[in-house]
């Protein structure tokens, strides 16, 4: 897998990545979600410059030229509900993308155990497509695998790009394990540990419930 850590060079997403993590900042769930959102359309910038691209004519007031635009063959999948507003800053660059949507949440089994629940899909074909997977949080890497085993059978993607807010080390090399050699990932920052619940340290809390409100626990 091909790391990207976007933080390692300085630009404007230090400030949303030091915003989001933010105590007091964080109490506005709607500049929560703008920063997301935000933090989306870098990695939508960055990851832009991997991708593959064709000459378009274009045709101006005063004549015609050639522009290199990305292929069109892109689909975009988040994961629910904490990855749309990512998803949102992604559809900004990558307006002409397919989407898809997959709900992933952990089901406790005890205070300290949880197992990753998959229960809904909505995705289109994936054959021969670059499939951007969205996830803003990839603390275990549970999720985002079981997501990707689920959406292996709506087809098999040419190109896989992860797109992550924050992640740790762990979950980084548990992902390394379970997608492709070729896969990129492209990630905000990320943290050194786990604390024994699972959760980043010192990460930001929980992405869903900052961005749309605290859920109950199943």
């Amino acid at each position: 897998m091909i790391v990207n850590v976007l933080d390692k060079k300085k630009s404007i997403l230090n400030k949303f990545i030091a915003e989001i993590r933010d105590a007091e900042i964080q109490k506005d769930s709607m500049r929560f979600r703008r920063n997301i959102e935000r933090i989306g359309e870098v990695l939508a910038y960055e990851l832009s410059q991997s991708l593959d691209f064709e000459n378009e004519t274009v045709t101006t007031p005063l004549g015609t030229t050639i522009v290199k635009v990305p292929k069109k063959d892109i689909v975009l999948c988040s994961i629910l509900r904490a990855g749309l507003p990512l998803h949102n800053g992604l559809l900004n660059y990558f307006d002409e993308a397919e989407n898809g949507f997959i709900s992933a949440y952990r089901k406790h089994i005890n205070e300290d155990e949880f197992e990753i629940v998959v229960e809904y899909f909505a995705s289109p074909n994936l054959d021969d497509k670059i499939l951007i997977l969205a996830d803003p949080m990839l603390a275990t890497g549970q999720s985002i695998v079981s997501v990707y085993e689920g959406l292996k059978k709506h087809g098999a993607p040419k190109e896989i790009h992860l797109a992550c807010v924050i992640g740790s080390v762990e979950g980084i090399e548990y992902v390394k394990n379970h997608f492709p050699e070729n896969t990129k990932l492209w990630i905000g920052t990320v943290d050194d540990k786990l604390n024994d619940k699972g959760y980043i340290v010192p990460g930001l809390g929980d992405a869903g419930d900052l961005s749309f409100g605290y859920k109950l626990s199943k």
